[in-house]
């Protein structure tokens, strides 16, 4: 489990909220809103064929084993390893599930229990080997073995016969994952989920040749995607070159624009940005993996050249105060204290409307389904007039100690003191935060800050982590403790149905989870990336909130 507040270095659902180093968070920066920057920067270059792109990081290592991965499927790990289904992710649209080694997104039975796909003809992997259903087959599998965790895992509670299931080391293998020939693969759920297309687009689902050792699979995998991992130096850069048995007839998403693409790991944040600013040399055709960090956009605003090459997202993952239900019960003080904070107060703590736009909804910008509403506009009266006669005790706000955290926090203690609400901030570590809040059982904190970034473009993977009851506790990401079992069955219901068919009843569910006020919506974080201008079609949407790696191109 990664810090809600910090940036996860596997790209993930709670990663690359607040920015790496996110410190000197002050609101002298709220005054960078004036030079607002759209997210539909595309790049100075012309796309062109060749070159090298170059990715500054700071994380000092990638796994390139899909069964450990967490990667999104436009960032690197998409680069080598193809799914059955992947995204679309075009400038200024909303993401959209669509084919990648499939001939479609999938054919469900009647009961939507069945899934059914069937491979692409003419699919070879680095090692000349036949991309088939087997190799699909055997990558799912191996993401049940206990060495290889920390993966994605929605498929795992959801294909039917798992429980005790280890892995195929030992020659065991799923019956709910039919192979009838080396292009069709079935699946078999214990539940209809209308959003197995996108369960489809995560690491696991990329194809591994049996005979694989898990161990070393990860520094030499056998690409299906346009590049291989050619040199991997650990803590220092991974280095990918063109794999030429992939084929661009069978692939409609990645571009593969670049002869060779180099990871430089380790780098430190500013010094990267500092690189970027100068645009010198070999760092024209670079970008930054990092958000830019708050005490840095000034300089980067106040820049032409910098600023003309800054993307930044018109939203993006959803910063929130938890509050929870099981301590603070009385439904009229929840909505108390949803009308009493100043969002423009946090807004300001990260940086003003360059760093984050001000929230309404649990569902993100950019998620298909989601509809544009307010039931808790700031409003210092109104929240008096519903705390008027009820006697609050002081109130624990549960935050990691981090200072863009702790600066939320205080924006929002400064909210809830005008309505005469007492609130003592707990700062912890990022562990301590995990356990408190999703480990625990709730009794020491009454609020929380969080954040949330869905694993895929969906409402249904914003709101069933946060507001399911299957999800408190045990480590699951409902942090109000939010227990209704009239939204539980709205919320299954929905699931069952196919992404276009229950796009017209999420908005709905959102709005009847917020009538019992459970999470404050704060901001939507607006991630800002650098890029050299040498980099083309380089643009940030407000899902993923993240530059889409597959089809960034360098000027040769």
């Amino acid at each position: 489990m990664v810090n809600p507040i910090h940036p996860s270095k596997a790209l993930s659902r709670r990663g690359f909220l607040a920015g790496t180093g996110a410190t000197a968070l002050t609101l002298a920066l709220a005054a960078c809103g004036a030079n607002e920057r759209s997210a539909s920067g595309t790049g100075s270059a012309t796309p062109t064929k060749g070159g090298t792109l170059t990715i500054l990081q700071s994380a000092t290592d990638i796994n390139w084993d899909p069964a450990k991965s967490q990667s999104m499927a436009v960032t690197s790990l998409a680069l080598v390893h193809r799914r059955l289904t992947t995204w679309r992710i075009v400038n200024g649209q909303e993401a959209a599930v669509v084919p990648d080694l499939a001939t479609d997104t999938g054919k469900v039975s009647a009961d939507g229990l069945t899934w059914t796909y069937v491979l692409k003809d003419g699919l070879v992997a680095e090692d000349g080997s036949a991309i088939t259903s087997a190799q699909i087959k055997h990558g799912i599998e191996r993401t049940f073995a206990d060495s290889l965790s920390g993966g994605l895992g929605y498929h795992k509670a959801l294909l039917a016969g798992t429980k005790g299931y280890t892995g195929p080391y030992q020659g065991k293998h799923l019956a709910s994952v039919e192979t009838p020939d080396a292009r069709t693969i079935v699946f078999h759920l214990t539940k209809p989920y209308g959003d197995w297309p996108w369960i489809a687009s995560t690491p696991a689902f990329s194809p591994v040749p049996a005979g694989d050792n898990p161990a070393t699979y990860t520094r030499k995998p056998v690409a299906s995607g346009p590049y291989r991992v050619a040199e991997y130096k650990q803590g220092v850069s991974a280095t990918l070159k063109r794999n030429r048995r992939w084929s661009a007839s069978t692939d409609t998403i990645r571009t593969a624009l670049p002869d060779t693409i180099v990871v430089s790991m380790g780098q430190d944040e500013s010094v990267a940005s500092q690189r970027l600013i100068a645009d010198s040399g070999a760092d024209r055709n670079a970008f930054g993996a990092d958000r830019v960090a708050a005490a840095q956009l000034a300089q980067v605003t106040g820049n032409p050249s910098a600023r003309s090459r800054l993307a930044t997202a018109s939203a993006g993952p959803l910063l929130y105060l938890a509050i929870n239900v099981e301590r603070v019960t009385d439904v009229d003080v929840r909505r108390a204290i949803s009308h009493a904070v100043d969002k423009k107060a946090v807004q300001a703590a990260l940086g003003g409307s360059l760093g984050a736009a001000v929230a309404s909804t649990y569902i993100t910008p950019g998620v298909p389904g989601r509809q544009e509403y307010d039931l808790y506009p700031t409003s210092t009266s109104k929240a008096e007039q519903l705390l008027k006669g009820r006697k609050v005790g002081k109130l624990v706000l549960l935050t990691a100690n981090d200072d863009a955290s702790v600066a939320i926090a205080q924006a929002v203690q400064q909210s809830l003191q005008k309505v005469g609400l007492t609130v003592s901030i707990s700062p912890v570590e990022d562990d301590t935060w995990t356990e408190r809040a999703t480990q625990g059982n709730g009794s020491a904190y009454d609020l929380a800050i969080s954040a949330w970034n869905p694993d895929y473009p969906s409402a249904n993977a914003n709101l069933q982590p946060l507001f399911a009851s299957s999800e408190i506790g045990s480590g699951g990401y409902n942090v109000s403790r939010y227990r209704n079992p009239e939204v539980d069955k709205l919320l299954a219901s929905a699931a069952a149905l196919s992404v276009s068919e229950a796009k017209s009843q999420w908005a709905a569910i959102d709005k009847r989870i917020a009538q019992d006020a459970p999470v404050v919506p704060l901001v939507y974080r607006r991630n800002s990336f650098l890029h050299g201008s040498g980099v083309s079609n380089f643009f940030v949407n407000p899902f993923p909130s993240y530059p889409n790696y597959l089809t960034l191109g360098v000027t040769a």
